[in-house]
């Protein structure tokens, strides 16, 4: 089954995943788990990190629109 999007619907969605990402990384309890001792990942990556990726790709995505439509 494929799933179909609109780009208007993808550009949502992952702003939506930003705007929740935001929500998570401003929670005390999420900020005292990350400055842990305890708190690794494989490659040092943060929720910073992935709402930094979500936002280059909104803004390709834009990048894209725009081209298309000139």
């Amino acid at each position: 089954m494929e799933i179909r999007l609109t780009t208007s619907e993808i550009r949502t969605i992952l702003q939506g995943c930003q705007y929740t990402l935001r929500l998570v990384g401003s929670s005390k309890d999420y900020r005292r788990l990350q400055s842990s001792e305890y708190f690794s990942t494989s490659n040092n990556v943060v929720l910073n990190d992935a709402f930094n990726v979500l936002e280059e790709i909104v803004e390709a995505i834009d990048g894209v629109q725009q081209a298309t439509q000139q």
